[in-house]
């Protein structure tokens, strides 16, 4: 009780931070942007771009271009080679390991000092400042928290530490906070998922869990194991305090169904947070699921561009003052980890300016865009929570692509969807969905009128454990990798047909 009551009281005093920082944003973020060129003046990356000649936001726009991954790199291998003071002063010792639904070829994002304590762990604190607030009675740190991890390792070729960002931040936090979280490091660093699996549940099963962090698709594994391994229905049989889960990386909302089955009480709370390997960006600051809060104050400046506009040469970044409602962004962050005007590649659109809120929409590469429908993942995952509600349906995972009728130049979207509880009438559930998304995007059904471009969807029901299965032969289990939702191309779901030869439903 001693421990719980410190804890709350130190997390209660970063409240009145967390709403200065809403109420000030532009103000904050000007500071914030101000203090990252003024850090990085003299790296190699400043000297390259002139920043001693910055003034102005249109200076950093016009010396500074915007950058994905693969163009940054070149700065990011000198960095995990040792050099100094590339993208931000000093020795950067560790790089977060990101595995990614775009690409296949890992990500190794620089985290510096800086970043983990002003970001990540800011954000980890903020998260549970939050909770506070909304949950004053809550007894957390009576107990301890069950984190996901990926492994850590040193690079063969530069000899820098890498790993999941979560395997990061636990590795870098300090000696004392290890007694609030369980299981111990030398299981949740495990490479191989499987075995991971069976270990942590066996050391966790006996330990007073009562909050729980990680990707909604498996940490659903380990409590299913959980389940198996003890013999229970319900995860309080295992875990009485258990009272709250922190997720991120995708959207919860179909994940939502199987944790209520499982933990079937209303005083079970769930928390959306925005956190990646780049940074800490956004927190649920509502009770209420659906969007999150920008967080301004955490070292990372950020831009926006309209996602209409990416196609262009020099697509037109503007700051967060200038952001409008409804519109979808792509974002650019600044941040103190030395990545500058970096594409991140996450699109989200502002649900409110005063504070800034939004809600994830998807990912610059993964839409669906091959006859001008511009499918996004939110549209996407709306249209399947209505089917699945009106035909009593609960969906494990699914991902969709473009396929061509050579014929006519016409074509449909197909879809592999593994459910845990199939469709009471697979007919009707693709028909929902289908008027459901023609609802959501009105260049969907305008494509979609008579059949004259999109044809309906092809929807494949594939047995359970199909996405698991597919996911483990590309080394992609546990930690941070997800399935990806959309893509423009069929590299996915041709992949994925290989499993099993399935029939689509008929209409």
């Amino acid at each position: 009780m001693v421990i719980n009551a410190m804890v709350k009281a130190y997390l209660e005093s970063r409240l009145r931070r967390i709403q200065t920082a809403a109420d000030r944003a532009p103000e904050i973020q000007q500071q914030v942007w101000t203090e990252l060129l003024t850090q990085g003046k003299d790296t190699v990356f400043g000297n390259h771009h002139r920043f001693e000649r910055i003034r102005s936001y249109e200076d950093f726009n016009l010396r500074v271009p915007i950058r994905s991954y693969e163009e940054l790199f070149p700065y990011i291998q000198r960095t995990m080679r040792g050099e100094k003071d590339v993208l931000w002063p000093g020795t950067v010792r560790w790089f977060a390991k990101s595995s990614g639904t775009t690409n296949d070829r890992s990500k190794f994002i620089p985290v510096t000092k800086e970043s983990l304590e002003e970001c990540h762990y800011k954000g980890g604190r903020d998260v549970l400042s939050i909770y506070t607030k909304h949950y004053p009675d809550h007894q957390l740190f009576e107990g301890k928290s069950l984190v996901l991890t990926g492994s850590v390792h040193q690079d063969e070729a530069t000899q820098a530490q890498t790993g999941d960002v979560s395997a990061v931040l636990i590795e870098n936090m300090p000696f004392w906070m290890h007694f609030f979280r369980t299981p111990a490091r030398e299981i949740a660093f495990l490479p191989n998922w499987e075995e991971k699996l069976s270990k942590l549940v066996e050391a966790t099963i006996h330990e007073d869990v009562t909050f729980l962090s990680g990707v909604p698709s498996w940490m659903l594994s380990v409590l299913q194991k959980a389940l198996e391994i003890t013999g229970h229905k319900d995860i309080r049989s295992v875990w009485p305090n258990l009272q709250l889960f922190i997720h991120g990386a995708v959207r919860f909302d179909p994940y939502r169904p199987h944790y209520k089955r499982i933990i079937p009480h209303e005083d079970m709370h769930y928390l959306e947070t925005y956190n990646a390997s780049e940074g800490f960006f956004g927190i649920q600051d509502l009770k209420e699921p659906g969007e999150m809060l920008l967080m301004t104050d955490y070292g990372v400046f950020y831009e926006f561009i309209p996602t209409n506009e990416l196609h262009l040469e020099k697509p037109k970044a503007i700051p967060l003052e200038e952001v409008e409602l409804g519109v979808n962004y792509a974002m650019v962050i600044s941040t103190s980890g030395g990545l500058w005007r970096y594409m991140i590649g996450d699109t989200l659109k502002f649900s409110s300016t005063a504070p800034f809120r939004f809600h994830i929409t998807g990912r610059t590469k993964h839409f669906i865009n091959a006859f001008g429908e511009e499918l996004m993942v939110d549209n996407a995952e709306m249209a399947l929570a209505e089917a699945c509600k009106q035909t009593r349906a609960v969906i494990n995972e699914y991902t969709a692509a473009p396929l061509f009728f050579e014929q006519d130049g016409t074509g449909c979207h197909e879809w592999i969807i593994e459910f845990s509880q199939a469709p009471e009438n697979p007919k009707s559930f693709a028909q929902i969905f289908d008027n459901r998304l023609k609802a959501l995007n009105s260049d969907y059904e305008a494509k979609r009128k008579a059949d004259l471009t999109l044809k309906f969807p092809r929807i494949y029901m594939a047995p359970e454990g199909t996405f698991y299965t597919w996911m483990k032969q590309r080394g992609k289990t546990g930690g941070q990798n997800k399935v990806p939702r959309l893509s423009n191309d069929r590299q996915y779901i041709d992949s994925i047909s290989t499993l099993c030869p399935w029939e689509p439903i008929s209409i």
